[in-house]
């Protein structure tokens, strides 16, 4: 009877030994993703990009809605690789002309920058903005309002003023002289010269504001671009920046002694 329960208790131990669940086996670790760095070449909106004026603007002629055509004139990197090189081409636009006035007020010119077309032809669009101008410019530059204002003329309207007085003072000297009274006319003479001038003025306008040919400036890029590595192959770009200077033609070397000539 002992043996029999000594039995049963062993087998009962075995049994449950065999119900109870394994340890659980240590899980494999995570193997994370890392995110492949990106192949493309960002320019950050903000970038200030030098341009050149290809052609010439005023607001004598120019009209809202005229086109206007730039070039770079200095590279443009993203992650050590020339992504905007010279001699790319940038059209804006005139938005907005008001000539200068004959009392007062100065000419403005409103421009917006619109496309960016790198030298293998690939485009990009925007709205950019003048960030800043040439300061050899006799203009100036509201970079709130992105306008170019002509200077003003004060200095050639007193010169203009100061003339005809000088003038009207001479002639009325002489007609005083005659008369015997030169001084009155030079007197005289002098108000009616200083009035004149100053109808003049009155009746010009001023200076206009003008962004000539060859004008620098750096336009402000108001959004990001992005460009593929395929898009940045130049190799068979023909595009060259622009230059004024010519390289003069080699000539060949002639003798020097008459009458005679080398072979060459």
């Amino acid at each position: 009877m002992h043996l029999r329960l000594g039995c049963l208790a062993i087998a009962t131990v075995f049994l449950l030994a065999a119900q109870e669940p394994s340890p659980p086996a240590n899980p494999a670790p995570e193997v994370k993703q890392s995110a492949s760095p990106s192949d493309d070449f960002l320019v950050p909106a903000g970038t200030k990009v030098p341009l050149s004026m290809i052609n010439s603007i005023s607001t004598k002629t120019a009209a809202e809605g005229e086109r206007i055509y730039l070039e770079t004139v200095f590279p443009i990197l993203a992650n050590g690789r020339i992504v905007i090189p010279p001699g790319s081409y940038v059209a804006g636009t005139v938005t907005d002309v008001k000539r200068p006035g004959r009392v007062h007020g100065r000419g403005e010119l409103y421009v917006r920058f619109d496309s960016l077309t790198l030298p293998n032809g690939v485009t990009r669009d925007f709205r950019a903005r003048i960030g800043s101008l040439d300061g050899t410019a006799p203009d100036t530059l509201d970079k709130d309002e992105g306008k170019v204002k002509s200077d003003g003329n004060k200095a050639g309207d007193l010169k203009t003023i100061g003339e005809a007085a000088g003038a009207g003072a001479g002639i009325g000297g002489l007609a005083g002289a005659a008369a015997g009274h030169p001084g009155m006319g030079a007197g005289i003479g002098a108000a009616a010269g200083a009035a004149a001038g100053l109808v003049g003025v009155l009746l010009t306008r001023g200076p206009e504001a003008v962004l000539a040919k060859g004008t620098t400036m750096e336009m402000v890029l108001d959004r990001q671009l992005l460009f593929t590595p395929a898009e940045l192959d130049f190799s068979n770009s023909t595009s060259q920046p622009r230059t004024n200077s010519v390289v003069p033609a080699q000539r060949k070397p002639q003798s020097t002694f008459p009458g005679r000539r080398f072979p060459e």
